[in-house]
C-alpha cells in the first residue's frame, strides 16, 4: 500500500529558492522517469519526513493537482551536518514493474562468545516488484560461533526478488576482534631498554 504525498509544482529555482522554501517548511523535490518530463516539486517536509524515514526504497503514490503518480524514492539529499533533509528524488513506477534497488542489510541476534558480527556488505543489489520492495533483508547471527560467515546464499529472500550477486559473495563474517596492547604499555616496555643502552 502506497503512503499518499500530496505535492505543487515548483514555480522558483535555485538556492535562495529553495533556502525560501525550507524555511516555510517545505522540500523542494523532482519526480522523473518513464519517459516523461521530470516534475519539480514543493514538498511540505514534515510529510516527506514521515513517509520516507526508516525505508530506502518507500512506496508512494504522489497528488500533484489531483493527479496521482505512483513512485519509489530514489534518493534523499541532506545537510552534512544537521542531516536535515534537502532534497527528494522520486522515480516513477507502475504496478508489476521490476525495478533496480539497493536493499539494507539488518543483523539480528548475538553470535556466540565474544565473537562479533561484522557485516561485508551493508546494501544488496536486487530487482523487486516495485509494489513489493522488501524494507530490508535481516541476517540472523545468533549463536553463531567465530569463522562462520554468511553469503548471499544463505539469506532469506522474497521469492519474487532477484538478487544480482554471486551466491558465494559474503555477506556477514563471524570473527573475535584481536586484543591489541595500548601504545602506552608498549613504550613503558620498550623505556628499560633504552636506560640499559645508555649505562
Amino acid at each position: 500500500m502506497a503512503d499518499l504525498l500530496a505535492a505543487e509544482i515548483r514555480k522558483e529555482f535555485g538556492k535562495g529558492a529553495s533556502r525560501r522554501l525550507r524555511r516555510d517548511d517545505k522540500l523542494p523535490g523532482v519526480l522523473y522517469g518513464h519517459g516523461e518530463d521530470p516534475l519539480h516539486l514543493e514538498l511540505d517536509y514534515h510529510a516527506t519526513y514521515l513517509a520516507v524515514r526508516g525505508n530506502a526504497n518507500a512506496l508512494l503514490s504522489i497528488d500533484v493537482a489531483g493527479e496521482k503518480h505512483l513512485a519509489i524514492v530514489k534518493d534523499v539529499q541532506r545537510n552534512p551536518l544537521s542531516r536535515l533533509i534537502e532534497h527528494v528524488d522520486f522515480l516513477r513506477v507502475s504496478k508489476g514493474e521490476k525495478v533496480d534497488v539497493e536493499v539494507p542489510i539488518v543483523l539480528e541476534g548475538e553470535p556466540a562468545g565474544a565473537a562479533m558480527a561484522n557485516a561485508e556488505i551493508l546494501q544488496i543489489l536486487a530487482k523487486a516488484s516495485a509494489t513489493n520492495i522488501p524494507e530490508s533483508i535481516v541476517v540472523n547471527v545468533e549463536g553463531l560461533e567465530e569463522g562462520a560467515h554468511v553469503t548471499v546464499a544463505d539469506l532469506n529472500i522474497p521469492s519474487d526478488v532477484e538478487i544480482e550477486l554471486d551466491p558465494e559473495t559474503v555477506v556477514v563474517v563471524i570473527s573475535v576482534p584481536s586484543a591489541e596492547v595500548p601504545e602506552d604499555a608498549a613504550v613503558e616496555e620498550e623505556a628499560p631498554a633504552a636506560e640499559e643502552d645508555g649505562e
